[in-house]
């Protein structure tokens, strides 16, 4: 991943982050273009858009029918959970074309939620891992390519930790959001360094 994309994510999380309160689990997610490598895929840029959880109806029928009674009342929340709204996505997908790009997959930002969040959820630790909706939402994307970005803060401070996760193998049998997520290794290209 370049350090700018990164940087990129990391400077509009921050801003989410700050808006984050006990009611309002503020999402943060963007999609990633880059190019497919014959081991490596390689993050270029990433490309923001809008969250449509409630205004597009078929983002309100999964939420209501998959969602809730899958992942539990916590997901009623509006705030909770990131739907695309579709002309961002192929906005993002012209966009990725027009500079012989892919899509290659996604990155969004867990905060330390069971710091910030009501006292029901300051058991339910979040990191740079995926969540059981995190798996089922990578399973149902098919995107070789999903990145975590764990944020919080500490006193005036702000540190993150990355994950970058394959979609979970699909058996017929059990849903996606039971089966583990392959990690992929991942790595920043610091293009600082190479000015050196």
């Amino acid at each position: 991943m370049d350090d700018q994309a990164l940087a990129d994510f990391l400077d509009v999380a921050a801003g989410e982050y700050q808006l984050i309160t006990p009611d309002a689990p503020l999402p943060c997610f963007a999609l990633l273009l880059g190019s497919a490598e014959a081991t490596t895929y390689h993050v270029r840029r990433i490309a923001f858009g809008r969250n449509a959880r409630t205004t597009d109806p078929a983002a309100q029928q999964e939420f209501r029918e998959t969602m809730v009674p899958k992942f539990g009342p916590a997901y009623e929340n509006e705030h909770r959970g990131w739907w695309m709204d579709s002309h961002d996505v192929l906005r993002a997908s012209h966009e990725a074309d027009a500079l012989g790009l892919d899509l290659l997959g996604s990155i969004h930002m867990h905060p330390d939620w069971h710091r910030l969040g009501p006292a029901s959820e300051r058991g339910q630790t979040l990191s740079e891992r995926p969540t059981r909706m995190d798996r089922h939402l990578f399973g149902r994307t098919g995107w070789p390519l999903n990145i975590i970005c764990y944020l919080e803060r500490r006193g005036d401070e702000f540190y993150h930790a990355l994950g970058a996760w394959a979609p979970p193998p699909q058996h017929p049998d059990e849903g996606s959001e039971d089966a583990e997520c392959p990690e992929v290794d991942l790595r920043i290209r610091t293009s600082s360094l190479m000015k050196a």
